[in-house]
């Protein structure tokens, strides 16, 4: 069958329906889905949204049924309220869609809407893998065959095209922002109709109060020091020779990173397991000229530097209280230059000591205070 032989105004009717069905069955979704305008595209596989409206392939919606129409629709009014049009960064476009498709789907099915069409990804390891997030699925998944085609509707590829948000990135925060708005209006209708699922409610206190993954907070961290860190301290080498001291230009190798290890006996194996393997990951990714790895506990037990081609070797040293003073004091008395100093602990110390030139990152297994620095909480 071809578009011209398909009745748009039947095909307009099945998706009529579906919102309808959402409405009155599953009403927080339903009524995202009335404040999403509808639009037939005979130039795309499936069905596509950039989180100010949805496309249909004609001929996709005309062979499904009406159950997987409800799931269709409700998917792609998951993908914006997830924010995935917004945040996708410089991601694969492929092997995002997949990865955000994975925690849709994941939702859709335990909540019970509709019915998944057969190509539908949906894989209960993959998604505790990474951690039931977009971020985490994607860094577990292989790689994708990026030819400027989406794969949606493929074997093995994404239901839907899952675009970016149109406009500036503070148009795209507006969107954003509208979202949260719309996210909790919707959830207020459901919570009157007395058909709001306790499933929703936590995604939507995560929608209004998102927990960031630890690890994406790293990564952002240190690329932010990298790009800051024209500095003086490391002159281009390039015109050394020619008696000119010019500072590093932003975008040229990292320089030195330092990671402090809390070794007082409230983080555990596992937690420094975690964390050597994003250390590794920074070693691989942003390619620092030194990583600096330094023990500590009320004092510092032990320091190791690695260069670039050698191998990390992270394991605890020293078992005692806390205290982050004698750390800085050893980054003077080594004359190490750090672009970013990184710690691991629980943040309860007797002493932080005076903050240093370097920008700090605390990735913390408990308290959320800090005199100076950014923090992130570590969660599984």
């Amino acid at each position: 069958m071809t578009t011209a032989t398909i009745d748009l105004k039947k095909l307009g009717t099945k998706l009529a329906k579906a919102k309808t069905a959402l409405i009155l069955e599953y009403p927080f979704v339903g009524t995202i889905a009335l404040n999403l305008p509808f639009e037939f595209d005979e130039n795309i596989p499936t069905a596509a949204t950039n989180g100010k409206r949805i496309k249909f392939n004609p001929e996709f919606v005309d062979s499904l049924t009406d159950e997987e129409v409800k799931f269709l629709v409700a998917h792609e009014c998951f993908h914006p309220m997830l924010e995935h049009n917004f945040r996708r960064g410089n991601r694969a476009p492929r092997k995002w869609n997949m990865a955000a498709d994975y925690v849709i789907n994941k939702l859709l099915v335990d909540e019970g809407i509709g019915r998944m069409p057969r190509m539908g990804l949906l894989d209960n390891n993959i998604y505790n893998a990474g951690h039931g997030t977009s971020e985490g699925i994607y860094n577990i998944l292989p790689e994708q065959p990026e030819d400027g085609s989406s794969g949606a509707g493929e074997p093995g590829g994404p239901l839907d095209d899952c675009e970016d948000g149109e406009g500036s990135p503070a148009e795209q925060q507006q969107l954003q922002a509208e979202w949260k708005v719309k996210v909790a209006q919707a959830a207020q209708a459901a919570k009157m109709m007395g058909k709001m699922s306790a499933n929703m409610q936590r995604l939507v206190n995560e929608v209004l109060q998102p927990k960031v993954d630890w690890r994406e907070v790293l990564q952002r961290f240190l690329v932010k020091a990298r790009n800051d860190s024209r500095s003086f301290a490391r002159f281009n080498r390039r015109f050394i020779a020619q008696g000119m001291y010019l500072p590093s230009v932003n975008g040229e190798a990292m320089g030195e990173v330092l990671f402090a290890v809390d070794c007082s006996g409230s983080i555990d194996q596992h937690t420094i397991n975690q964390f050597a393997a994003e250390v590794t990951k920074v070693k691989e990714d942003l390619m620092p000229e030194r990583i600096h790895v330094m023990y500590f506990d009320s004092e510092v037990s032990h320091v190791e530097s690695y260069e670039p081609h050698d191998d990390l070797d992270i394991k605890p040293h020293g078992g005692g209280g806390t205290d982050f003073a004698p750390v800085f004091a050893k980054i003077i008395e080594l004359g190490i230059n750090p672009v970013a100093i990184v710690f691991l602990t629980d943040l309860c110390c007797n002493s932080f000591g005076d903050q240093p030139d370097a920008p700090v990152l605390w990735v913390t297994t408990d308290a959320d205070k800090a005199p100076f620095g950014e923090i992130v909480e570590m969660v599984d």
